[in-house]
């Protein structure tokens, strides 16, 4: 995924829910170098160097139930009712669309393993044109499934994906691309010890310029780490963490970096 506006079938945003929307904003900041606007009646849009890449909205449903913390991601797409049926017909589960304002129309989906993933027709906002590679942008997605043999046909079919299995020590690892030279997302099996803690979903990989020292920066702010800092070959090195209000997120420097 290249800078500027993000093509369809790509990632083109993040929605951060958080049962502390206020002290959310101050340690994203912290550690990740995010800014903010306000998005009138409804929350924050993130911000990196001037440009949006996402919003930050309070985990309580508009009935006022809770809702889980977590990161959401979204896709581009020509038409999001079309995309929710078309999750439907693959085995997946698609809701309404419905609008954002002038902003666009969305459309929350579920693959056939439950993991979430919304899409994006955008109207009067085309997303994030951030570019991916600063400290702070959301440079890598990547699936955790249980049963990746039902999330590649489904992702296929609905985005055009194209799915490449990866040598990889001791886990089960595919890319996913558009065809081009650059993939845009990853997939893992999901080991047992995985399922036991947690179910299929999406996760995002944020850059930073020292992994080691954002995972000690996120516990001094009472956060926790999932995954320690690792080097990964070929890739770069990366971390596992989780905000003090609940929302995991990995961090990563790339070996090209």
């Amino acid at each position: 995924m290249a800078p500027g506006t993000r093509q369809l079938h790509e990632f083109c945003w993040i929605n951060i829910l958080s049962p502390e929307p206020a002290a959310a904003r101050d340690f994203f900041a912290k550690v990740l170098g995010w800014t903010y606007g306000e998005i009138l009646g409804m929350g924050y849009s993130i911000k990196l160097d001037g440009r949006d890449v996402g919003g930050l909205f309070d985990a309580k449903g508009p009935d006022g139930s809770p809702m889980p913390p977590m990161i959401g991601v979204m896709v581009k797409v020509a038409s999001a009712d079309a995309a929710s049926a078309r999750a439907n017909e693959l085995g997946g589960k698609g809701e309404p669309a419905f609008d954002v304002g002038p902003q666009g129309r969305m459309a929350v989906l579920h693959d056939p393993t439950g993991a979430n993933i919304d899409v994006w027709e955008g109207k009067g906002s085309q997303g994030t044109d951030a570019d991916i590679m600063l400290p702070g942008a959301p440079s890598w997605f990547e699936l955790l499934t249980d049963a990746p043999d039902s999330a590649f046909p489904f992702y296929e079919k609905l985005f055009g994906w194209k799915c490449e299995k990866m040598p990889m020590k001791d886990i089960e690892y595919s890319t996913f691309s558009l065809g081009g030279p650059q993939p845009i997302a990853g997939m893992m099996t999901m080991t047992a010890e995985m399922k036991a803690m947690m179910k299929p979903e999406w996760g995002v990989y944020f850059n930073v310029t020292d992994p080691d020292a954002t995972v000690k920066l996120v516990e001094s702010l009472g956060g926790s780490v999932t995954v320690p800092a690792m080097d990964v070959e070929g890739v770069g090195r990366m971390a596992g963490v989780v905000s003090p209000h609940g929302v995991r997120f990995y961090v990563i420097r790339y070996a090209e970096m």
